[in-house]
């Protein structure tokens, strides 16, 4: 089913924290620090680490960046307090994303709760639907790895392939269109152990970090700096990321890419 939505949200909770140029480390912990936040967002910060992850797309005040597979919208709404009234965040999900985020979607959205400039882009599949150029930056956060997980179904005794994965080429296309040149893709996810296959790990919904960069660099990007501020290495990446020994807690890595300036 094809859903299309579009809802633009004004600042009414958040003043602009982006005062300087650059977004750094200490904008995001004023906006972490306001009051007015939602209470699982307070809960979450401790374990994602915005401040550490999102002055990684070096946005600057006025940018038009994008939360792809974005969810309940936990980053979206701090990046539109870190960006201000004049830049944009593009919450997007897909059908199974927005499904999974829907009590976070109705939280942040309901009784007139304006957390910024927000607009909700619900599109379907991979089909992202960004205009070429468009975005100063663009955000997946422990979601790249769900682009090779082949769907599957129990039949009674075991999952069994009902489908194939998603073509990665086709997605990564559209990020680096939608990117103007400098842009930078930020990518969170949970690491893997490297001896795995690719299905193994996408079943544990992880995904192997060299492999990561092998793809988002094929298409075009240019690998520009990681942070270890998520690493965990009593996690070594065996079980699944919703195992209650894990969950909130797995060892993730954190890539910056650039599309290249154009010469």
């Amino acid at each position: 089913m094809f859903f299309r939505t579009s809802v633009t949200l004004v600042f009414t909770i958040f003043p602009s924290f982006a005062l300087s140029t650059d977004i750094d480390e200490r904008t995001v912990i004023l906006a972490m620090n306001k009051e007015g936040r939602l209470t699982q967002d307070v809960s979450r910060d401790s374990r994602s680490r915005p401040e550490k992850v999102i002055p990684l797309l070096r946005l600057e005040s006025g940018d038009r960046v994008a939360d792809i597979f974005g969810g309940g919208g936990y980053y979206s709404e701090l990046l539109a307090a870190v960006i201000g009234h004049n830049g944009e965040v593009l919450l997007h999900n897909n059908d199974g994303f927005e499904a999974w985020g829907i009590n976070g979607l109705n939280d942040r959205f309901a009784q007139n709760r304006n957390p910024g400039n927000i607009t909700r882009h619900t599109r379907s599949g991979i089909n992202l639907e960004l205009e070429s150029n468009s975005l100063d930056g663009i955000l997946i956060v422990m979601a790249f790895h769900d682009l090779y997980v082949i769907p599957k179904r129990y039949n009674g005794k075991e999952y069994v392939p009902v489908g194939r994965p998603a073509n990665t080429e086709y997605f990564l296309e559209q990020i680096f269109s939608a990117l103007k040149p400098g842009g930078r893709f930020v990518v969170v996810d949970h690491s893997a152990d490297a001896s795995m296959d690719l299905e193994t790990l996408t079943d544990l919904h992880r995904i192997e970090e060299s492999f990561v960069r092998q793809e988002i660099e094929s298409a075009g990007f240019e690998f520009v700096e990681s942070s270890e501020a998520l690493r965990n290495p009593a996690d070594d990446g065996s079980l699944i990321v919703f195992d209650l020994d894990v969950q909130g807690k797995t060892d993730r890595f954190i890539f910056a890419f650039e599309k290249p300036q154009i010469n």
